[in-house]
């Protein structure tokens, strides 16, 4: 049994113990998270009291009279780096006020994030992310600060803030409650190392098109068996390296 179907096996009991999901997120352009947690699923799960996202501005903690939070690297080279100060001040207060599972640093180079990660982080009370921006963080932050680093692909972004979006919307969806059918996580492409089968709805015919028969039958066992055969078949197609 995956970790994330004995979530959903115990989440009454999860609900009951834990409180909802809350993750910081520590940014140089607030602004550009504005809009991923203000609509759709993740407002709903913050309006039922799921989970709780907070986007902290890092130029408020610096202590730079003119708001600054990057420097020149030293040795030269093109670009800027975010200072430390405001990044361990910011972290700090925030761990002065409730303990962290753990402290994420979104970076090109860090663990490849999928879906195994985000089962096993749904389950996490409370996160910070760090979004990096220029040329990335004064490595020490990384060394004594960050506790784990996420890479959400091999490629580079203005900023870590889209990155973090997607994290965050990945983790809230799998807290149980978060979706109208609690089953519906536990079918998504890459559970169980599977992509997910085709899907079809009304009307049954479309420009001579129809949908497959037995998903018109009524009969569940072989609408399932279609299923995983057809998860499996899409899965060797497209993306092999998940069956090994």
């Amino acid at each position: 049994m995956s970790h994330l179907q004995k979530l959903y096996l115990n989440s009454r009991t999860k609900i009951l113990i834990f409180a909802a999901m809350r993750i910081d997120i520590i940014s140089a352009v607030p602004q550009l998270l504005d809009s991923p947690f203000s609509h759709s699923i993740i407002k709903r799960a913050a309006d039922k009291g799921l989970a709780k996202v907070i986007v902290h501005d890092l130029r408020d903690y610096t202590k730079d009279k003119h708001k600054r939070i990057d420097d020149t690297p030293f040795g030269g080279g093109a670009g800027m780096v975010m200072t430390i100060q405001p990044i361990e001040s910011c972290i700090n207060k925030l761990k002065s006020e409730r303990a962290y599972d753990e402290v994420i640093y979104m970076s090109p180079d860090g663990d490849l994030f999928n879906q195994k990660m985000a089962n096993t982080m749904s389950s996490y009370e409370n996160i910070i992310i760090l979004c990096g921006h220029y040329k990335g963080v004064d490595d020490r932050v990384r060394e004594h600060l960050i506790t784990k680093e996420i890479s959400v692909g091999d490629y580079v972004l203005t900023g870590g803030e889209l990155a973090a979006a997607i994290v965050a919307d990945s983790l809230i969806r799998l807290i149980p409650d978060v979706l109208g059918d609690e089953t519906s996580a536990l079918t998504d492409s890459f559970q169980d190392d599977l992509l997910a089968p085709p899907v079809y709805t009304r009307p049954a015919e479309y420009n001579g098109w129809k949908v497959p028969d037995v998903l018109r039958s009524g009969n569940d066992k072989l609408v399932d068996e279609w299923r995983m055969e057809k998860a499996i078949e899409r899965t060797e197609q497209r993306r092999p390296g998940l069956l090994d």
